[in-house]
């Protein structure tokens, strides 16, 4: 049961950064991603090529999740989820304090119930 569940909560973070790349990558500069973000069309286009580079980020950390949970492996699993925890205290602490919850809380979360179902 354990392990379903810590399964699930670790491709939902991985779903969640591949939308992310997409957000970032694909539909910043679009009305959806200035409504999101609540920026002007000029905010958007000066800052879109950051977006993209942190949404190439959240890409490979949405891989190495990918890759952990088809191949089983927990030590995988274990270090990309480090990394999004610490990619998210970070963004909640210098960019938005939402990060803490959209990204770091999840990933603690999977995290917590990986360790549980061993």
């Amino acid at each position: 049961m354990l392990a379903t569940l810590a399964f699930i909560a670790v491709a939902f973070v991985a779903l969640s950064h591949v939308g992310f790349l997409v957000l970032e990558m694909f539909l910043w500069d679009r009305p959806v991603g200035r409504r999101i973000f609540g920026m002007t069309p000029e905010q958007s286009k000066f800052s879109a090529p950051l977006a993209a580079n942190q949404g190439l980020y959240n890409g490979f950390l949405a891989a190495g999740l990918l890759w952990g949970l088809t191949s089983s492996n927990a030590a995988v699993m274990t270090f990309f989820l480090a990394c999004v925890i610490v990619a998210g205290v970070f963004g909640g602490l210098t960019a938005k304090r939402s990060i803490l919850w959209m990204q770091a809380l999840p990933a603690v979360i999977a995290l917590a119930l990986l360790y549980a179902a061993r």
